[in-house]
């Protein structure tokens, strides 16, 4: 796959943790059903990740990839649309890691926030491992095995994307000047006729001797342009328009995802380690329990008491289901006591069943089927190891390890 096109290419992933609940829904699945229509999709089960921090306890993780990629098709992931795969069936993955890691500085891998933060966070577990530590570059090595132009990420998951794209450039320095690489620009040049050679010429300068990133964006965006050039040639000017080499592995751009408003039961972040969650999969009478048990506004002692919606739990789904007038009539109705908490949660609940009620009977019916499951993330696997060869073999060949 050509760098140039990579623009066009998803990719994302997420650790095998069993069944999914509304938070994985409203936060990362939402977001891939409608990415999967507007770009070429690669979605994986991250279960070498999930070693990084459970790997005395691997007897957890093949029950809870299949239940993951069941909670993935009843949401509406389409593997005619994308493609959905597990990481350890690609060996690239770990080839590319192996590779990348001869040349990413040791400190690189210390820096990155939620290395110590994670440490803090998991103090029962031992994660004095390289495992732990590298597993950074390994998502480095995910993104780049596929040259994924855009990559879905919250906020708190930027810093890995930036290490990604300083790995990628690093690389394309290294390894991305080939012999005669130089001549190879220059004819690519003239290739363009006198009046968009200046304007690259002119561009790359002011780029390079400036910092000016919008002569940069116009040199790229001509580059792209071009018609009778062809695509290696294309990757060459690119990487010296940033006084690179050839770009092998491109930098990938984050995809902002936004920030879930999804809440748990309890008003924190819904959280199956808190217990506050609700599954794709809850059945109908367990969803009316768990709402109507909710916490509400500890003002409201008595169904005759006002309250105040702000510290209300059940406020915050309201804000996540509710349309405008519906939010209304709970506000007034809370302040003033003319409505009760029972009252406040029902059409919350009502929203939550509709919302629910496809998911679950797609979920049951991908379970009665766990062969076509395994059909579909099979074809899926090859379809991955496909692309991902192509990288490798040019990754290859650019460290001078293909052999003839």
């Amino acid at each position: 796959m050509s760098s140039v096109v990579s623009s066009q290419r998803v990719l994302s992933g997420m650790r095998p943790t069993g069944r999914l609940h509304l938070g994985h829904y409203h936060g990362v699945l939402k977001n891939w059903v409608k990415l999967q229509h507007e770009y070429e999709c690669f979605f994986f089960v991250a279960d070498w990740h999930a070693l990084t921090t459970e790997y005395e306890h691997p007897q957890k993780i093949e029950a809870s990839v299949w239940d993951m990629v069941i909670d993935w098709l009843a949401a509406g992931i389409n593997p005619g649309s994308a493609t959905l795969f597990i990481q350890s069936r690609v060996p690239e993955h770990a080839e590319l890691h192996l590779l990348l890691s001869m040349m990413t500085p040791l400190g690189w891998l210390e820096r990155v926030p939620t290395y110590k933060d994670q440490q803090e966070k998991l103090r029962e577990k031992d994660l004095s491992t390289y495992g732990f530590l590298g597993y950074p570059l390994l998502q480095s090595a995910d993104i780049l095995a596929y040259r994924a132009g855009q990559v879905p990420v919250g906020a708190d998951q930027v810093a890995h994307i930036e290490i990604t794209r300083e790995v990628a450039r690093r690389f394309n320095h290294l390894y991305g000047r080939e012999p005669g690489f130089e001549e190879a620009v220059d004819a690519a040049i003239r290739k363009m006729g006198k009046k968009q050679a200046k304007v690259y010429l002119d561009s790359r300068r002011k780029y390079q001797e400036q910092g000016d990133e919008s002569a940069l964006e116009r040199a790229q965006a001509l580059v792209q342009d071009q018609q009778n050039i062809t695509l290696g040639d294309k990757e060459r000017m690119l990487g010296d328009l940033e006084g690179g080499g050839k770009i092998i592995l491109p930098e990938p751009q984050a995809l902002l995802t936004p920030a879930s408003k999804m809440p748990g039961l309890d008003g924190q972040k819904m959280s199956k380690s808190y217990g506050n969650f609700i599954s794709l999969r809850e059945e109908p009478d367990a969803i009316d329990e768990k709402i109507r048990r909710m916490p509400t506004d500890p003002a409201r002692v008595r169904r005759t008491d006002p309250g105040d919606p702000q510290k209300c739990p059940v406020w915050q789904l309201h804000e996540v289901y509710s349309d405008d007038t519906i939010r209304s009539w709970v506000d007034h109705g809370c302040r003033t006591a003319g409505i009760g908490c029972l009252d406040c949660k029902k059409p919350v609940i009502d929203a939550v069943q509709a919302e629910l009620e496809p998911i679950r009977k797609r979920a049951e019916d991908h379970s009665r089927n766990p062969d076509l499951v395994r059909t579909i993330v099979a074809e899926g696997c090859e379809e991955a190891r496909e692309a991902a060869r192509d990288t490798l073999e040019e990754v290859r060949e650019a460290m001078g390890l293909s052999y003839r």
